[in-house]
This record gives C-alpha cells, sequence and structure tokens, in this order.
C-alpha cells in the first residue's frame, strides 16, 4: 500500500461486549516493531505535525474521535477516526497532524520500526523539499 487507506477490522458481535482485533498480516501492511498511544489532550491542542522517512503507521481511536489531517506534499487529506473497528494505514512519506481531539479519547498508534529520532521530519518546508527531489 502507498497510499493512506482505512483498514477495516473484524468486528465479532456478542450482548456482552463487541471485540476487534488487528494482525500482521490479514490486516495490517507490515509486522509491529512499536505500539504507543496519545491520551489526555486538552482542547484545542494538535498532536504530530512531522513525516517518517521510513516508519509506517496504523492509527484506531479506541475511545472517542479525531482527525488525522495528512498531507502528501501535492494535497491535504482528512480523516476523521472515530470507530474502534477501523483504522488509518499511514505510509512513509506524509505529514501527519491529529487534531479535534473530543473528550476523553484514546489514540492508539502501531508502527514498523522502533523510535530513530532521525527517521522523522519535524519542518514542514524541508518536508516539502524532501518530496519535491
Amino acid at each position: 500500500m502507498e497510499r493512506p487507506t482505512i483498514i477495516n477490522l473484524p468486528k465479532i458481535l456478542d450482548k456482552r461486549g463487541n471485540l476487534s482485533f488487528f494482525e500482521y498480516p490479514n490486516q495490517l501492511p507490515f509486522e509491529i516493531a512499536r505500539t504507543y498511544w496519545i491520551y489526555d489532550v486538552p482542547g484545542g491542542e494538535v498532536r504530530g505535525s512531522h513525516a517518517f522517512k521510513e516508519q509506517q503507521e496504523f492509527i484506531i481511536a479506541l475511545s472517542g474521535s479525531f482527525d488525522v489531517i495528512l498531507n502528501n506534499g501535492d494535497k491535504e487529506e482528512v480523516f476523521s477516526l472515530n470507530r474502534s473497528y477501523y483504522g488509518l494505514y499511514i505510509p512513509k512519506m506524509y505529514w501527519r497532524k491529529i487534531a479535534n481531539f473530543s473528550t476523553n479519547s484514546l489514540a492508539l498508534i502501531v508502527s514498523d520500526k522502533l523510535y530513530d529520532a532521525s527517521d522523522y521530519i519535524r519542518d514542514f518546508e524541508q518536508f516539502i523539499n524532501i518530496k519535491n527531489e
């Protein structure tokens, strides 16, 4: 997958409560190397605002809702995540921001790389320059 894609996850319905899951290679296009989550985001705050040179991610709204704003260097696209049975796959080299967090929202992110500060592009103009090379 070379473009951002909403991936629908299995949804096992049960009167006691529903269950969803993801695994490689059935739902995810990569093996998971790192998992982290974002929570308790104050109103109006934006997370992310960076791109990755190599890392791919999959983001799910486990609780609440938020928007993932992606830019490929030419256009911007907004994905609203608000259900725990689908998530957003983001390939490498997409500028991403996460905004409009609802109260008590919980963003779960899994990626195919361990944390590496040198993989981050934190300046949007630098990102645009790299994309145009």
